[in-house]
């Protein structure tokens, strides 16, 4: 594996600066264009799978968590309270407690339910400055959560299909768990005790752990039992990744938590006509953008599967005669909405510009009998080689091939 912070630099996808303080990366433009793809495909995932996606402000009253558990719960990884107007507000730990409040907001039937509401939204950890690293462990990070309501009898099935694109995600990404974990309370666990790690009760706990356990069991899959690592609020499953130092730490997670309906009585109306209590499923498919970003460049070492490269195609004209047929290719490549570059013949030799641009996952070199022909033959990153073809039908079949395959698979279905 490759050492992202070393990587990261050195092909220009982020860095950081002490006048903006640790634990505070910028995106440079070649990673900007990664985090968009990855974000863009989340969202696609979503909104296929029937989420809906909302923003909610990054910060709110002290108030709010103190309802939620989080105050009380994980205090020591929060920002302290700002007084402003004298109202107390704080930056979110977390998005649940929002989510949670955009649900209250208007009435619910069993029929909207399972209601599946997402976000790409910014969340901060007060990070002590020797646990900072990288991308890896952040202070301020963009989120990919998601918060799950539904009956009951839909809690399973709504976390079997959260861990189902949680793993077509990772096949898609390139990237692979190292375990999976379910993370319970202590073995001596107290319930609802205000000096206690958890809250609820010990029957709720109990269940939900259950239901985990036989999602991760109908799906065939290997985890390993975590007690004492659990959410103050639920059980979880952590899907948890290696970094090239041999350190673990959590991705992706699927939790079923029975509190925070309770906590800010959150209801829906059964086909019985009563009001009955919803069950909260959280769910990130790839965790925070800046982990997910870390493992991808330890993983491929900027050598990015198609549909995530900063630079998917790249136009290497062999002299100065062949520039405008290149500046047109771009053009038509960037039209089908790729990510273009053109080297350009005064850069250098062409097996140097060719070396230069190795990491791109195609590269179309523009000769003479190129550029009188309209014809295009294309070098891939492995060093296999396309025969010549029409143009448009070159950069057709690269955006085609340039997709995730989650992505294609359902516009395949679709037809």
């Amino acid at each position: 594996m490759y050492d992202h912070r070393k990587i990261g630099r050195e092909l220009g996808l982020f860095d950081s600066d002490p006048l903006i303080g640790a634990g505070l990366p910028y995106w440079l433009p070649a990673g900007a264009a990664v985090r968009r793809a990855l974000e863009s495909y989340i969202a696609e995932v979503e909104r296929r799978a029937g989420y809906q996606q909302v923003y909610s402000p990054v910060m709110a009253k002290k108030e709010l968590y103190e309802i939620s558990g989080h105050w009380a719960k994980y205090h020591d990884d929060m920002y302290p309270p700002m007084d402003i107007g004298g109202e107390e507000l704080v930056l979110r730990p977390s998005i649940c407690p929002h989510h949670a409040l955009m649900y209250r907001s208007r009435s619910h039937s069993y029929r909207e339910l399972p209601l599946r509401i997402s976000e790409l939204g910014g969340q901060y950890r007060a990070e002590l400055s020797g646990a900072i690293g990288g991308l890896s462990r952040v202070r301020a990070m963009q989120l990919n959560d998601a918060h799950i309501f539904c009956r009951l009898d839909q809690v399973a099935s709504e976390a079997a299909s959260a861990l189902r694109l949680i793993n077509q995600a990772y096949a898609d990404m390139g990237i692979a768990a190292s375990r999976y974990v379910l993370a319970l309370p202590a073995e001596d666990a107290r319930f609802g005790d205000p000096s206690s790690k958890y809250v609820g009760d010990a029957a709720s706990w109990a269940h939900a752990a259950s239901l985990l356990r036989d999602v991760l069991e109908a799906a065939g899959i290997d985890y390993e039992e975590a007690p004492g690592d659990a959410a103050f609020y639920g059980p979880k499953i952590d899907i948890q990744m290696m970094d090239s130092a041999g350190r673990e730490f959590s991705l992706s997670t699927v939790q079923i938590d029975f509190h925070q309906p309770a906590a800010f009585g959150l209801e829906y109306v059964g086909a019985d006509g009563n009001k009955h209590r919803p069950v909260m499923v959280h769910r990130a498919i790839v965790g925070s953008i800046e982990r997910a970003m870390a493992q991808l460049i330890e993983v491929h070492g900027g050598a990015f599967p198609a549909w995530l490269a900063p630079v998917q195609v790249v136009v290497l004209p062999i002299s100065d005669d062949e520039e405008k047929v290149a500046a047109a290719v771009a053009r038509r490549a960037s039209d089908r909405g790729l990510r273009v570059e053109i080297a350009h013949a005064d850069e250098g030799s062409l097996g140097a510009r060719i070396r230069e641009n190795r990491l791109a996952p195609y590269q179309a070199v523009i000769g003479p009998r190129e550029a009188s022909g309209s014809e295009l033959a294309v070098r891939e990153r492995d060093g296999s080689k396309w025969d010549a073809a029409p143009i448009g039908e070159v950069l057709d079949r690269i955006r085609r091939e340039a997709e995730p395959q989650a992505i294609a698979i359902a516009d395949v279905e679709a037809v």
